[in-house]
C-alpha cells in the first residue's frame, strides 16, 4: 500500500500549514516541511510547537532563504526530501506541495491511484525541442552563470548577463545530460528519490552547473529523473491541477469551484484562495472520507479558456500579409452559408447541390477532414487554409471550373467573413438561425471539450447560459458587420420567408428555392 511523504515548501500562514499537516497525516501519510529561513522565526516556532507531538511530521534539518528563480528553491527541496527519507523509511512516494495546495481526491483514491500506477509523475519535456518556454530566455538560462537574484538585484543581474555575453563566456552543458523542463510539482517513487540523492552526492559537477542556472526548479529534478529512470516508468505530467492566465499568473480557486476540482484527473490543486474557507473545509473532509466515487470529466482547462476568453475578443485594423493576395476574381461569386448547427447547414447544402448543381463545400475552415481535392498541399491543415484563404478559394474556383461556389462557415469565423466580403468578387452570406435547446447546448459543450460525460448538473447549469449568450453574441457581430449581401433563414420562420431568403442568396427562381426550404427535416436535431 502506498504511503506518501509530502514535501511541503512554505513561507507564511502557519495556521494553514498546521491544518494541512494534520489533515494529510491523519490517514497515516507523512510530511516533511521546509519553512523559508527568510520568514519570521516566531512563525516557524509556532509551526514546530503545534506539530512536535505528531510522529508523521518532520522538518528540513537546514532552512534556506529562498528566492524565486534561484538554486535556493532546489536546495530547500533537497533538504526536505533528505529529512523525509531519513525519518520515514516506510514512505513509498514523495509528493511536492506548496502551502496553497489542497487534495481534491480522498486519501483512499490517492493511495489506490499510486498503487495502480507504478511510475514517476513529473513533467519532463525536452528543453530545446519543446515549446514549454513560451517567451523570453531559453538557452541563456543555461549557458551563462546567474549568480544573483533577478527580482532583488535586477540591474546587477542583467549587467552580469550582458558582460558574459559580450565576453563570450558561455559554458558547456554536462555532456551526459539531456536537459529537460517542466512543472516543479512532482510525485516520485522512493527508489527514484534515493537514486537522485545518491547522484547528487556523487556528481558535484552537475550540482555546480545547476546552482548557477536560472529557474533551476523547472529543470533540475526534471533532468535528473529522466537521466536515472527508464522512459516507460515516467509519466510526463503533474498530479497537481494548476492553470495559468494569459499573463502567466496562476489561476486561483474559490468556494464555487468545488465540483469542478473534484472532476479533474488530478490528486491535488493549486492555488486555493486563502479566503475560500468553505472550499478548504469541504476538501479537508473529503481527504479522510471513505468510499467516495469520483466522476472524472477533466474539462477544467478548456472551460477556463472558454470563459476567460469571452472578454478578449478584439478587432484588428491592419491586414495580415496573406490577405494582400490578389482578388478571387471580379466575375466570381462566393456564397457562404453561416450556421452554428453544422448538421443543419450541411443538409441545406446537400439540398442546394441537388437543386442547383452549384459546387458546394462544407466547413473547410472548421473541419480538418472536409473532403477537398489535392491542391498541392495548401489544403492539408486548417492552419494553412486559414493563412492562405484567398489562394485556397481561387484554386477551388479553378478546380471546379466555375464562377460560383458555396461554402459553409461557423459564425465564429468573422475574420474570414470580413476578408471575403472585402474582396472585389461578389460575396453573398446567408445566416441560418437555429433554436438551441438545453440538450443541444449540453451536447455542444461536450463536443468542444467544455464538459464531459461526468460533468455535474450544477456545473452545466452555470455554463449553458454563457454558451447560449456566446452564440447570440456571434450572431450579433455578423449583423453589426453590415455585410452588403446578407440574408437570413430562420428555424422559426415559415417556408415562404425562408424560400425568399434562399432565392435572394442563390439568385435562383423562387420555385427552386421553395423546393429547398420545404424540406421537412432541415432543422431536425
Amino acid at each position: 500500500m502506498a504511503k506518501i511523504a509530502y514535501i511541503l515548501l512554505c513561507h507564511k500562514d502557519p495556521e494553514a500549514i498546521i491544518r494541512q499537516a494534520e489533515r494529510l497525516t491523519a490517514v497515516g501519510d507523512y510530511m516533511s516541511i521546509h519553512f523559508d529561513a527568510s520568514a519570521s522565526a516566531s512563525l516557524f516556532k509556532e509551526i514546530k510547537d503545534a506539530l512536535k507531538d505528531n510522529p508523521n511530521v518532520t522538518f528540513a534539518k537546514k532552512r534556506i532563504k529562498c528566492g524565486w528563480g534561484e538554486w535556493s528553491l532546489v536546495q530547500a527541496t533537497l533538504n526536505a526530501v533528505q529529512s523525509a527519507v531519513d525519518a520515514f523509511p516506510r514512505a513509498t512516494h514523495f509528493y511536492m506541495l506548496s502551502g496553497d495546495c489542497m487534495a481534491i481526491k480522498s486519501a483512499e483514491y490517492t493511495h489506490k491511484f499510486l498503487n495502480d500506477n507504478d511510475a514517476d509523475f513529473i513533467e519532463s519535456f525536452d528543453y530545446f525541442d519543446s515549446d514549454w518556454i513560451k517567451t523570453g530566455w531559453k538557452e541563456e538560462r543555461l549557458i551563462y552563470r546567474h549568480l544573483v537574484n533577478e527580482r532583488e538585484h535586477k540591474k546587477l543581474f542583467y549587467f552580469m548577463f550582458e558582460v558574459q555575453k559580450r565576453l563570450k563566456l558561455e559554458r558547456k552543458i554536462p555532456e551526459d545530460l539531456q536537459i529537460m523542463i517542466g512543472s516543479q510539482w512532482w510525485c516520485l517513487r522512493r527508489e527514484t528519490i534515493e537514486a537522485l540523492l545518491k547522484f547528487v552526492r556523487k556528481r558535484r559537477d552537475v550540482v555546480r552547473f545547476f546552482k548557477t542556472t536560472w529557474i533551476p526548479d523547472e529543470t533540475f529534478f526534471q533532468t535528473l529523473v529522466r537521466h536515472l529512470v527508464a522512459e516507460d516508468e515516467i509519466r510526463s505530467r503533474t498530479l497537481t491541477f494548476l492553470m495559468f492566465t494569459d499573463y502567466g499568473m496562476p489561476v486561483t480557486f474559490y468556494n464555487d469551484h468545488y465540483e469542478l476540482l473534484l472532476s479533474q484527473d488530478y490528486l491535488f490543486a493549486r492555488k486555493i484562495s486563502p479566503d475560500a474557507a468553505d472550499l478548504k473545509r469541504r476538501l479537508g473532509l473529503l481527504y479522510v472520507a471513505q468510499g467516495v466515487q469520483f466522476m472524472i470529466s477533466n474539462e477544467g482547462r478548456s472551460l477556463f479558456q472558454f470563459l476567460s476568453g469571452r472578454g478578449r475578443i478584439g478587432r484588428r485594423f491592419a491586414t495580415r500579409f496573406w490577405e494582400t493576395e490578389s482578388t478571387l476574381g471580379r466575375e466570381r461569386e462566393l456564397l457562404i452559408v453561416v450556421c452554428k448547427k453544422w448538421h443543419v447547414a450541411k443538409r441545406v447544402l446537400e439540398r442546394i447541390r441537388q437543386v442547383t448543381n452549384v459546387p458546394a463545400i462544407e466547413y473547410l475552415f472548421n473541419e480538418e477532414d472536409t473532403p477537398l481535392p489535392d491542391l498541392g498541399g495548401i489544403q492539408n491543415t486548417l492552419e494553412k487554409r486559414h493563412r492562405h484563404r484567398r489562394a485556397l478559394m481561387r484554386m477551388l474556383f479553378d478546380y471546379f471550373e466555375t464562377d460560383k461556389l458555396i461554402i459553409c462557415m461557423d459564425p465564429a469565423n468573422l475574420d474570414l467573413l470580413n476578408d471575403f466580403a472585402a474582396d472585389r468578387s461578389v460575396t453573398r452570406i446567408m445566416e441560418i438561425e437555429c433554436q438551441f435547446s438545453d440538450d443541444y447546448l449540453t451536447g455542444h459543450a461536450m463536443r468542444v471539450g467544455l464538459a464531459g460525460d461526468q460533468t455535474s448538473v450544477d456545473t452545466l447549469e452555470r455554463l449553458l447560459p454563457t454558451i447560449r449568450n456566446d452564440m447570440v453574441f456571434e450572431s450579433d457581430r455578423i449583423r453589426d458587420a453590415q455585410f452588403e449581401h446578407l440574408t437570413r433563414m430562420r428555424e422559426t420562420a415559415d417556408v415562404e420567408k425562408n424560400a425568399d431568403a434562399l432565392s435572394e442568396f442563390l439568385a435562383i427562381p423562387r420555385e427552386k428555392a421553395h423546393d429547398i426550404a420545404s424540406t421537412d427535416y432541415l432543422f431536425a436535431d
